[in-house]
């Protein structure tokens, strides 16, 4: 009876060991400005009327790609900028799917961090000066969340919506197949 005590005060004290729990910075230090997020010299892919757009002098952030806070954040602002106008909600519409191995443009972070500030022919506008640099990293960590490619605590694992697709904890990356046309 004490052998089996000790055994589940053993298996208790493992398993409160193994529990960590993300930490969250909400004030975070301020660090450089990247200057492709800076409105002077902006290309012609723009969202709407060129305007002054913004000057950041510095950034409350880099890309996390661990942080689900982040995560959730870019699916947020995924939503709000209307990015599934194009890209259907990760699986491709009139813009590229963001849910399979297909990247033209690469699909590390810093190649979709990019694509998002300086925009691509052919559709894509450049967000430069446009959205804050910490957005930009959010939108980066949620879409690269979509094919699969940020560890799987981070992912965010229910919409912020009353309903939606599938979370994309649950999701698995395919590429895109032919539709059926009429049921």
């Amino acid at each position: 009876m004490r052998a089996g005590t000790m055994l589940a005060a053993a298996a208790i004290v493992a398993l409160a060991a193994g529990c960590k729990r993300e930490a969250r910075h909400f004030d975070l230090t301020p660090v450089p400005a990247d200057a492709r997020t800076q409105s002077t010299g902006l290309p012609d892919l723009q969202p709407g009327q060129r305007g002054p757009g913004m000057k950041a002098i510095a950034s409350a952030g880099r890309y996390d790609e661990k942080s689900a806070y982040a995560v959730a954040q870019g699916k947020n602002w995924f939503r709000w900028y209307n990015c599934s106008g194009c890209h259907s909600k990760g699986g491709g519409g009139m813009g590229p799917a963001l849910m399979d191995t297909n990247w033209i443009y690469g699909s590390d972070p810093d190649s979709i961090f990019s694509t998002i500030m300086d925009g691509r022919p052919n559709g894509m506008p450049s967000f430069r000066g446009r959205i804050p640099e910490r957005q930009a990293w959010q939108l980066v960590a949620y879409v690269r969340s979509l094919s699969g490619l940020v560890p799987g605590g981070a992912e965010p694992n229910r919409a912020e919506g009353l309903a939606g697709a599938p979370p994309e904890s649950r999701r698995k990356p395919e590429p895109p197949g032919e539709e059926k046309v009429g049921g």
